[in-house]
């Protein structure tokens, strides 16, 4: 498999699953272009392994709630390689509350990081894809808790149900133009955002008791997946979320 000389974006770059999804795109030859909003010194230390790995990329401070900056983004990455082919709308927060007791402004602050980025990253990566024409590759990074409900976590899993039908109806909507939208949703993984779990001897054990395979992902083994959407072996996959969640959706108790 090989994305040489192609261009991809990703959100939310310059950590976890995101910054797995550069590097394994990189290794594959695209030229990249990181999205970040905080720690520009993770973002260049980031740049000198892509540039190692002989590929081109640059990093765009650009906060993906705001539809100006994400415009700002595209602007910097069609300005710098002259399209863009592939589109990894990563970037995701949570607030680990309930619909009893999540504030406004958390709701707020998950949906426009986790959805409304996805909507209008969608929109411009399409407008971008169509105008240079050739077709191209949308990405979301949604969740096993598209489909999954999370008690206590009630807004993330929200915004990744949106997610979901943003990836059926966009991938449908866009099949004429051959840009394939297609959803990655990962369960558990080793990454920042479950660091409350992984530093907590009993809650690990229960988690992974929980996961048919008997432990959370490595964030290189989505990123891996990613990759092989975005190149031609998937040339015929779209509008559907491919789940990367150790069985965890289809474990049972065995009652």
């Amino acid at each position: 498999m090989s994305l040489k000389g192609k261009v991809a974006i990703v959100t939310g770059g310059n950590s976890g699953i995101g910054l797995a999804i550069v590097l394994e795109l990189a290794r594959q030859g695209a030229n990249i272009v990181i999205d970040y909003v905080a720690h520009p010194e993770a973002t260049e230390e980031l740049e000198k392994q892509v540039h190692a790995l002989g590929d081109c990329v640059i990093g765009v401070k650009a906060d993906v709630s705001q539809v100006a900056e994400l415009q700002n983004l595209f602007a910097a990455a069609v300005k710098e390689f002259g399209r863009v082919d592939i589109m990894v709308n990563n970037a995701g927060v949570e607030t680990r509350t309930s619909i009893l007791d999540t504030t406004e402004a958390q709701y707020e602050k998950v949906m426009n990081i986790n959805l409304k980025s996805a909507f209008f990253g969608t929109q411009l990566a399409a407008q971008q894809m169509i105008q240079q024409g050739g077709g191209g590759r949308i990405i979301n990074i949604t969740s096993v808790h598209e489909d999954w409900p999370m008690p206590g976590n009630t807004a993330y899993c929200l915004s990744k149900g949106g997610m979901r039908m943003l990836t059926r109806t966009a991938g449908v909507e866009l099949a004429p133009h051959n840009i394939l939208v297609v959803g990655v949703g990962p369960g558990a993984v080793a990454t920042p955002i479950n660091q409350s779990t992984m530093q907590n001897p009993e809650l690990l054990r229960k988690l992974n008791s929980a996961i048919p395979l008997g432990r959370m992902a490595r964030p290189e083994e989505i990123a891996t997946l990613v990759a092989f959407l975005a190149g031609d072996g998937a040339s015929y996959i779209s509008s559907t979320t491919i789940f990367a969640d150790g069985g965890i959706m289809q474990s049972s108790p065995g009652l």
